[in-house]
């Protein structure tokens, strides 16, 4: 678990604390958020709770919690690696805050963590996030067929999408 603070250049990540929970359920209640992570009260739950491979952040633009970031770190050496997931609050989406706080924890887990490949895997049909995370040096590997069900109960398919350290755009 990472318990300190990641800089991008607009935006800060601040771990998640226990009374972040409000923050959290507006985060999560956004509509467009909950239409890719489902039920807010679950994604909420699960943003507290705290393992030792998972690290949750609160994204934040002039002290105003705009989103949710978290890791999780697989750390067998033989697949060494991390994985990244991202929602943006309505408001912030567009403006380039996502792929900052993507680059800065990548900058973050690759620079001090140590890891030379991270992964990342939206739906195949969020092309909105697909093309953040190629501005920050994600390329397509594969597709995921009937990979996550969605709110709605469907199955869809999901795109992985890696990056080794050195394809990390400035």
């Amino acid at each position: 678990m990472i318990d300190e603070i990641v800089t991008g250049k607009q935006v800060t990540l601040r771990p998640v604390q226990a009374d972040d929970e409000a923050k959290l359920s507006e985060i999560f209640s956004d509509p467009e958020v909950a239409r890719w992570w489902g039920d807010p009260a679950k994604s909420v739950q699960d943003a507290l709770e705290n393992t030792d491979d998972d690290s949750q952040f609160l994204i934040e633009l002039d002290g105003e919690a705009i989103g949710f970031i978290q890791c999780t770190e697989e750390t067998d050496p033989m697949y060494r690696h991390a994985s990244i997931d991202i929602s943006l609050r309505s408001p912030w989406q567009g403006k380039g805050h996502g792929p900052d706080a993507i680059k800065a924890l990548a900058q973050f887990l690759i620079g001090k963590r140590g890891h030379h490949r991270l992964t990342i895997d939206p739906a195949a049909h969020n092309t909105r996030a697909i093309k953040a995370y190629e501005r920050v040096g994600f390329k397509p590997v594969g597709l995921m067929r009937q990979y996550e069900r969605g709110p709605s109960g469907e199955w869809h398919d999901g795109l992985l999408m890696d990056m080794l350290a050195a394809e990390l755009r400035d």
